[in-house]
């Protein structure tokens, strides 16, 4: 699967077309003023104003907040995967661990507005996008589940998924964490908690396999 980039689009609500600038401006706009004021919260003038169009203008891009947020959501959830995907792709499990340990931490710190519209708003994108979106994230989970059994091969796989989940709340923390740190210290200190997280839930169900440690 190949990722769609945000603003992709030729017509309202369109998946196809070349890449639109302004779409995307109007994208970046929404996940901020969403984060800031909720999704109930924010007209579609507010939004247009943000990015300086008149509502009827915005209508060229979108057609309506619904499609904005379906559009937004979808986006975070297939860069997610295609580059999940990739770089679970590397023949050493660890590195591959590594690599989305990297990939998802960098999108964390760079997106807290996109992680909170994700948390709070999702409900109230409909049905039919709603449904794609959480099939997309299942796949990305299991894209991690894929390289910590090729780490732990005993590792079950309902555990595996559990301690992902686990530790994305940890990574996903950034809109709350990441304030008292500059980035560079921020990453390090995600990506050791993470690490440790993950390692220790593997050493934890070894230790309740038949025959493991107690």
């Amino acid at each position: 699967m190949t990722s769609r980039p945000a603003g992709a689009a030729s017509g309202p609500d369109s998946p196809a077309g070349p890449p639109n600038p302004r779409r995307a401006e109007i994208l970046g706009a929404a996940a901020e003023l969403f984060a800031r004021r909720g999704y109930h919260g924010a007209s579609i003038g507010d939004l247009g104003r943000a990015v300086g169009l008149t509502g009827p203008a915005l209508y060229r891009h979108f057609s309506g907040k619904e499609a904005v947020l379906a559009e937004m959501l979808l986006d975070i959830s297939e860069r997610l995967l295609a580059e999940g995907v990739r770089r679970a792709a590397a023949p050493d499990p660890d590195r591959a661990l590594d690599a989305l340990l990297g990939w998802h931490i960098a999108f964390s710190l760079d997106n807290p507005a996109l992680i909170t519209v994700h948390e709070r708003e999702l409900d109230n994108v409909p049905e039919p996008q709603r449904h794609r979106i959480r099939r997309l994230q299942r796949a990305y989970v299991e894209e991690w589940v894929a390289v910590l059994r090729r780490l732990s091969p005993g590792l079950p796989d309902e555990r595996t998924r559990a301690a992902v989940h686990a530790c994305f709340g940890l990574l996903n923390s950034t809109p709350r964490s990441a304030a008292g740190l500059d980035r560079d210290a921020m990453r390090d200190l995600l990506r050791t908690m993470a690490r440790s997280a993950l390692e220790g839930a593997a050493l934890e169900a070894a230790a309740h396999r038949p025959g493991g440690a107690s």
